[in-house]
């Protein structure tokens, strides 16, 4: 959810907590079954080229930015004036390359990983997402185990779900010392002027409406009110 979780003790504390709950029972319906930890994907984080870079919504006003194929993205961009294109990660780089886009959003793992560096000057904090994902089973495979190992299995992954989320805080210290060497130059934007914005464009309420008031309530007792 857009500009949702301030900090990572937010979204542990939800992910942990009832809001993981709630996705998990979701994922669950699926047919396959998640284990109980979720795995960092980290926040995410806006790049642009050089000529422009992004300190306030008004920055945004028919900024061309590639999202993945996601309404969510879609809409939050959208929300803040913003002109989002749905490109394959695959064909990012050409993309900003040639300037169909003038940006994209992601963590800066995928930054580096992709050389993004290379065609764009600026990356804002905005934070503006945070994404992670669970590891599955099959649930055939899984309700076969006996609950002494299916127990093992469980702690396990959620002891390397542990270490990979701090690895991750600290691939992010290392990566923006990185990046600035090649070339980049960080802001850290305010969030609080991009979540007025999107409150104001009706954003919130259109998802409160698509997850349901039960789901919206349990993630707003982690982040505070945000329609």
């Amino acid at each position: 959810m857009g500009f949702a979780f301030q900090s990572y003790d937010q979204v542990w504390a939800a992910m942990d907590g009832g809001v993981g709950g709630i996705v998990r029972d979701a994922i669950a319906r699926t047919g396959v079954v998640p284990l109980k930890k979720v795995w960092d994907n980290g926040f995410r984080q806006i790049t642009s080229s050089s000529s422009r870079q992004l300190n306030s919504v008004d920055d945004l006003k028919g900024f061309k930015i590639r999202v993945p194929v996601t309404a969510l993205l879609t809409l939050l961009f959208s929300g803040l004036g913003a002109l989002p294109s749905s490109i394959s990660y695959s064909e990012l780089y050409s993309a900003l390359q040639t300037h169909i886009v003038e940006g994209q959003e992601n963590p800066l793992a995928q930054v580096s990983t992709g050389k993004l560096y290379e065609v764009q000057k600026y990356c804002a904090l905005s934070n503006h997402c945070w994404s992670g994902y669970w590891i599955l089973g099959n649930r055939r495979a899984m309700a076969g185990l006996p609950p002494d190992l299916l127990e093992l299995i469980n702690a396990a992954f959620d002891a390397a779900a542990v270490k990979e989320r701090a690895n991750l805080v600290e691939m992010d210290r290392s990566l923006q010392a990185e990046l600035t060497e090649k070339g980049m130059t960080f802001n850290k934007p305010d969030p609080v002027q991009f979540r007025a914005a999107l409150v104001e464009a009706g954003f919130y309420t259109q998802w409160q409406k698509t997850y349901g008031a039960d789901a919206w309530a349990a993630l707003e007792k982690y982040t505070g009110k945000l329609t």
